[in-house]
């Protein structure tokens, strides 16, 4: 053991300690907390581990210490509260006891028995989620890392503690933590990890769509995302959770003519989003935005190889996608979107390209242009310089001529300048039908330039089209 810098820890923490003498129990830092502190990332929630019963005691500490937000977990003898430190603001802590833990083959949720502080740092998922600082008096700051925890951080490699395939089979989203960390943390997985991955990879059936989930999007929320994916992908994990997007990787040549490996270039474009935007959804629009081109690949003698409607099959299988692993589905429209979108830009690059085209992309886009903007020249993965040049060119050229059209007729947030209900007012029509043709054909009318972007002017037309409508058919509706 060796001590801790007492002044790297909130004060409020050695008041924890001073509770945990006072009852006579052994009180440590432990688990990530430690880990992030030691790596100077910002932290807030914390563990805290006692040797005995943790409830009791974190009665103590929320009465003693003025917490608040007080949750117990009665199955598994947790409790959590929230404490206020002078100088680290609000802190999140769960209060546990030192346990070890036994597994049921068919199921990730331990059975759980009192344990040592041995036992408690064994059943963590990696070395450097094993380290513990203790907070009591006597011993107050000093380490205990009986797995080389702190070596490993220093290293910047993920080991577990115990055989990794013990580790992996006893909670099998533990794989999914690895991808995690690796990504988060820039480090890498021990061979003897990738192996054990590889051999449990089918154990991670037994684990909720919705924790496998959880796990995934973190990995994509990561500074680098493909480090935590391509993991995933050479364990045959990738494969397990979502096959779809497995499903793109490899190489097909004939006659001299290859494609290029569409996982791959899938994971370079959702970096380069994530060099330029935070958002999730855009992130996953990314990994998803060629999912079709396993189901439309052809070779033609002629045009080599071909992906004709990837878009419009990508939008179908992003839909199962979603709907498999639990996915939000308020962010399913937005992703769809994009996918059915990414390759409209490009063509618009040409000079003969009219303002009614331009206005057809601002329309259908709508607020996410700049999103279908980022997410297309994060699409452009070629190592050719003079192509991306040339690629970047024709971006810039289109986003001009978006400026350009915007200015003339505000379209940059282009909304239509009547509504339904001002459709159904003006011609005495009830909803239905009738009125979402009508207001197509207005919204059409403006885009291609056939009437101004003024309300008076769309007021005039749809009065002629119903006109139009009626006199056509005799009966409209």
């Amino acid at each position: 053991m060796t001590n801790f810098n007492r002044e790297s820890l909130p004060e409020i923490l050695y008041r924890i300690g001073d509770l945990a003498d006072r009852t006579g129990m052994d009180c440590y830092l432990v688990g990530g907390y430690v880990r992030d502190i030691l790596l100077r990332r910002p932290c807030k929630d914390i563990d805290i581990m006692v040797i005995g019963d943790p409830v009791p005691f974190a009665r103590t500490v929320l009465d003693k210490l003025k917490g608040r937000n007080f949750v117990l977990f009665e199955r598994f003898r947790t409790a959590q509260v929230e404490l206020s430190d002078p100088s680290a603001g609000t802190l999140k802590l769960e209060l546990v006891g030192a346990r070890k833990e036994s597994y049921n083959p068919d199921s990730r949720k331990p059975i759980t028995l009192v344990g040592t502080l041995e036992d408690d740092l064994s059943r963590r998922d990696f070395t450097i989620n094993a380290l513990a600082i203790a907070l009591n008096g006597e011993k107050r700051n000093r380490f205990v890392d009986l797995f080389h925890g702190r070596e490993d951080l220093s290293a910047r490699i993920l080991r577990t503690p115990l055989d990794p395939l013990q580790t992996f089979s006893d909670d099998p989203l533990r794989m999914m933590r690895a991808a995690r960390f690796a990504a988060q943390l820039d480090f890498n997985l021990l061979p003897e990890v990738l192996e054990a991955m590889k051999i449990m990879r089918e154990r991670i059936s037994i684990v909720s769509r919705e924790r496998v989930s959880h796990e995934f999007f973190k990995i994509m929320q990561a500074a680098r995302p493909s480090k935590g994916l391509v993991i995933l992908h050479e364990t045959g994990l990738l494969k397990e959770i979502i096959p779809e997007i497995a499903a793109m990787a490899g190489i097909e040549q004939v006659d001299g003519l290859r494609h290029k490996d569409t996982l791959y270039h899938t994971f370079q474009v959702i970096d380069n989003v994530a060099l330029h935007s935070d958002n999730l959804w855009l992130r996953t629009a990314a990994l998803l935005h060629d999912i079709g081109k396993p189901a439309t690949k052809r070779f033609n003698r002629t045009a080599g190889w071909t992906f004709h409607g990837h878009d419009a099959v990508g939008t179908r299988i992003a839909a199962k996608i979603f709907t498999s692993l639990r996915w939000p589905l308020d962010n399913l429209e937005y992703v769809q979107k994009l996918i059915r979108l990414h390759h409209r830009p490009i063509p618009l690059s040409k000079d003969e390209i009219t303002d009614a085209a331009v206005r057809r992309l601002m329309f259908d886009a709508g607020e996410d242009l700049q999103d279908l903007m980022n997410l297309c020249r994060a699409d452009v993965t070629s190592k050719n310089p003079a192509k991306v040049a040339r690629i970047m060119k024709n971006f810039n050229h289109v986003e001009e001529k978006i400026t350009q059209v915007s200015e003339k007729d505000l379209l940059a947030k282009w909304r239509p300048p009547i509504s339904g209900e001002d459709i159904m007012a003006t011609l005495g029509l009830p909803e239905g039908k009738l009125v979402g043709m009508i207001k197509k054909r207005m919204e059409n009318a403006v885009i291609d330039g056939l009437i101004p972007y003024d309300r008076d002017a769309a007021l005039r037309y749809i009065q002629e089209a119903y006109n139009e409508m009626t006199s056509e058919s005799g009966n409209p509706s």
